[in-house]
């Protein structure tokens, strides 16, 4: 077993493998990749999916017969590990039966655990880290070469992920990343010391990629990064995100603009007004809470409290009053009292969340808080965890309530809805990231075209229309779905670090459309 996890040299992404040109065999080796976790990932397999065809391989049309199974993990929850080798055993005996058969596991967890993963499965061929998502080809060659497993966990980025080749999974919506890495130091979250600091990517090479995707067809961009508020610091603009976003709304194409995640700490008046008044930018925001105790959120190292929280959140609807807010939070830090959960319960009343993921603390090796005082009993977590779903779901069946009689657009998406052929509806997201599910009508509606229509029926979770819509768009993204075309993009590495649209790139060959 080969590992490197301590190199200091990390090989170049120019040097060649033996797959760097594409596979004439009429037969080439099939992929399947398996995604855990947030947008961040699933991002991130979009890359892993443009590497693998850009080497020679076809992604299976049977996912359980595939050569090639790669796993592309999450290490934020505590059953993160139970789920992987979960799957890793049940993968073993179809690869005792083909032994040609390849598995590789990457992302955070892969950055933990490193070399404990081939001694916990010794069947897997190939463990690579968050840093070294391009050196996946060669180390799945070199692993069937040598006949033994390769692991590669660099400590540092490589190159940024953006320089990668990726194959976009939707033909209207795409994830850009604006940076990769965090700076904070909460005390609960393990995501810094397995993503590293904060790097932050060059405005020309966002803007460029936004504009690739918008000629290809997307109407949707969410930008990503672990804190897109504190962007620009890295190159010594603290107003970087809100100019990008001003940038966003010259783009020819691009209809809606989202990102996530912001941090209270850094959220600035600037983006407020960038949200507002650039109209491509949806009037939704995702702004984790956490939690609406202040004692809590001191010992979270969070940086904020629940009265800047909320002030945010006046500003943000005094300029759009019309913007769904979503939120995280957790229930039964360590520590954590009654009192301290009702003030979360009092924020959550306050700010009136359209929806809010929410979880039960989750003790993870390597932070602060596992070693905290005050571990609570998972009864007394899982019981306040009822009550604030109770809750948020008063509250959110409320906000959507008021929606009913309204007209909304909504983005037809695929995959959204799972009652939808049951029902025979379509079902899409509306400018504020609400689900809608709603009736078609006569119409020839594809997923990526733009329909407008009347909610009928509000529940906490979804909308529902069920008049037929009152005007129906065609896109050239619902034309790229009907012909089974999604945008394959080369990576993108341009220009120094100032914020405008930059020039047209040239005509991409036929290389993006497959």
């Amino acid at each position: 077993m080969t590992d490197i996890s301590q190199s200091t040299e990390p090989r170049t992404p120019a040097e060649p493998h033996p797959f760097a040109e594409p596979r004439t065999s009429a037969d080439p080796r099939t992929y399947d990749v398996r995604t855990y976790g947030c947008q961040m990932n699933v991002h991130d397999s979009e890359r892993i999916s443009g590497l693998m065809e850009d080497a020679g391989y076809v992604r299976a049309a049977d996912a359980d017969a595939a050569d090639i199974v790669v796993f592309n993990t999450c290490a934020v929850r505590e059953n993160a590990d139970n789920r992987l080798y979960g799957n890793l055993g049940h993968l073993r005996p179809t690869k005792l039966k083909n032994p040609g058969m390849q598995i590789a596991v990457g992302g955070c967890l892969a950055q933990k655990d490193r070399g404990d993963i081939v001694k916990r499965a010794p069947w897997v061929d190939v463990v690579f880290g968050t840093h070294n998502i391009g050196s996946l080809p060669t180390l799945l060659e070199r692993a069937r070469h040598n006949q033994e497993a390769e692991v590669e966990i660099l400590e540092s980025l490589e190159v940024f992920p953006s320089t990668l080749p990726t194959k976009r999974e939707s033909t209207y919506a795409g994830w850009v990343s604006i940076s990769v890495g965090c700076n904070n130091t909460c005390t609960f979250c393990i995501v810094p010391s397995l993503r590293g600091k904060e790097k932050d990517r060059r405005p020309g090479e966002i803007l460029a990629e936004v504009e690739a995707l918008a000629r290809e067809g997307v109407l949707e961009v969410t930008l990503l990064g672990q804190n897109v508020n504190s962007y620009g610091a890295e190159f010594g603009d603290r107003l970087a995100f809100g100019k990008l976003l001003r940038s966003t709304g010259t783009i020819e194409g691009l209809e809606r603009v989202r990102f996530t995640s912001p941090h209270p700490k850094d959220f600035t008046d600037d983006v407020i007004a960038a949200m507002a008044e650039t109209p491509n930018v949806c009037h939704s925001l995702h702004m984790p809470l956490q939690s609406g105790s202040d004692q809590v959120l001191k010992a979270m190292r969070r940086s904020y409290r629940s009265e800047k929280y909320l002030g945010i959140i006046d500003k943000v609807r005094a300029a759009m009053p019309d913007a769904a807010i979503t939120t995280d939070i957790i229930v039964g830090f360590p520590g954590e009292t009654e009192d301290d959960f009702q003030r979360t319960l009092d924020v959550v009343r306050q700010a009136r969340f359209s929806s809010a993921f929410t979880f039960q603390y989750s003790k993870r090796p390597g932070t602060p808080a596992a070693t905290m005082d005050g571990q609570l009993p998972k009864a007394v977590v899982q019981e306040r965890y009822v009550r604030l779903i109770e809750v948020l779901e008063e509250i959110s069946w409320a906000e959507n309530k008021r929606l009913v009689g309204e007209k909304v657009e909504v983005l037809v998406a695929v995959g959204e809805g799972r009652k939808d052929e049951r029902t025979g509806r379509l079902s899409g997201r509306a400018r504020d990231g609400r689900l809608v599910h709603f009736a078609t009508g006569d119409t020839a509606t594809r997923p990526g075209d733009i329909i407008e229509t009347v909610i009928t029926y509000a529940a906490p979770h979804h909308l529902n229309a069920d008049g037929a819509p009152l005007s129906h768009r065609r896109t050239r993204a619902g034309d790229a779905f009907e012909a089974g075309r999604t945008p394959k993009l080369p990576g993108v590495s341009l220009g120094l670090p100032t914020i405008g649209v930059p020039a047209p790139l040239p005509a991409a060959d036929g290389c993006a459309v497959r």
